[in-house]
């Protein structure tokens, strides 16, 4: 195995995808999760049963499961009526095994046995906390969920932060202490990746740390999160809350079908404009990214999802070809 130690930061799908990309490589992979998920299936069961987010977390151990498929099928499976409908069969399987053992690192440890993970899904944080998001124009709103359904096309988001202050799990701050890279993205720069960047102790040792960081630009806009977002803004926001450079930035090149940009469009989103030239003094690497098979939606399933995403093979290699 290579000794290139590889973390990504992030949670849902852009992680889940980055993640499986990478499987299959000679590294030594990793995954800090971001905890502070309140919507769906994630939500209902914080909400319930009082337990920490397990959607972000699940997500992020089916990628680097090595289990059979059945157990990989299982954990994404989402029951589509009933008293379960809506939820995610491994959010609540993660939810239980909290019920049942004395702190999260146990169910960590399960988790990973059960799935025969590849290297390590470490959740940023074991501390029960809300996002909050302050606008531009003085609106502050509470929670993961509530950022989301703000759909603003003309008010930004000036200031995040978390309440209660969350304090990092320690086998976090190691890891990225050990990390030769460390990965962001794809996934909304908002409420999966600078949220990390919040809790107590993350920040400071990146800050402090001599790993390269790798940022892989989304694909198109997020309304309400980054509605009309440049690449440049993207980079300046996210490099504002890691106080730090990005060393090299993943663009895509591919191009996007124009029947799936009217639908974007439709939504008020568009494809990220690249304006890194002249401008970014640090890397930009660009590829053919797009994965062309389009995401159908399970009708049990209660969130919005992306219609487009990065394909996992390409970005797999075009990560691998950096890191090794």
């Amino acid at each position: 195995m290579s000794n290139k130690k590889v973390t990504v930061f992030g949670g849902g799908t852009g992680s889940y995808i980055t993640l499986s990309g990478l499987k299959p490589y000679k590294i030594d992979l990793a995954s800090i999760v971001t905890m502070m998920d309140s919507g769906g299936s994630t939500g209902r069961l914080r909400d319930q049963l009082g337990v920490l987010p397990p959607g972000d977390f699940r997500q992020c151990l089916v990628a680097m499961s090595e289990a059979p498929v059945l157990w990989r099928k299982l954990f994404l499976y989402r029951f589509s009526k009933g008293d379960f409908k809506g939820h995610n069969f491994g959010n609540i399987f993660l939810s239980a095994l909290e019920k049942v053992t004395s702190n999260y690192q146990d169910v960590v440890r399960a988790a990973n046995y059960i799935l025969k993970i590849k290297g390590q899904v470490i959740p940023v944080t074991f501390d029960k906390v809300n996002l909050y998001a302050q606008y531009n124009s003085g609106k502050l709103i509470e929670s993961e969920s509530g950022i989301e359904k703000y759909l603003t096309i003309i008010d930004r988001i000036d200031r995040l932060y978390l309440q209660p202050e969350a304090k990092a799990n320690p086998l976090a701050i190691k890891r990225i202490k050990q990390s030769n890279f460390l990965i962001f993205g794809p996934g909304d720069l908002f409420t999966s990746i600078i949220p990390i960047l919040l809790v107590k102790g993350i920040k400071e040792s990146i800050i402090c740390s001599k790993t390269k960081l790798v940022f892989i630009m989304n694909l198109m806009t997020k309304l309400g999160q980054t509605t009309s977002y440049t690449a440049m803004d993207h980079l300046n926001t996210l490099e504002k809350y890691l106080s730090r450079k990005i060393d090299i930035v993943v663009i895509n090149n591919g191009k996007i079908s124009e029947d799936v940009i009217k639908w974007y469009f439709a939504h008020k989103e568009i494809p990220v404009l690249d304006n890194t030239l002249g401008i970014y003094k640090q890397k930009v690497v660009y590829y053919d990214l797009i994965d062309t098979s389009k995401y159908l939606k399970q009708s049990s399933d209660r969130l919005n999802r992306s219609l487009i995403r990065h394909d996992q093979k390409k970005l797999g290699k075009l990560l691998s070809n950096i890191i090794i």
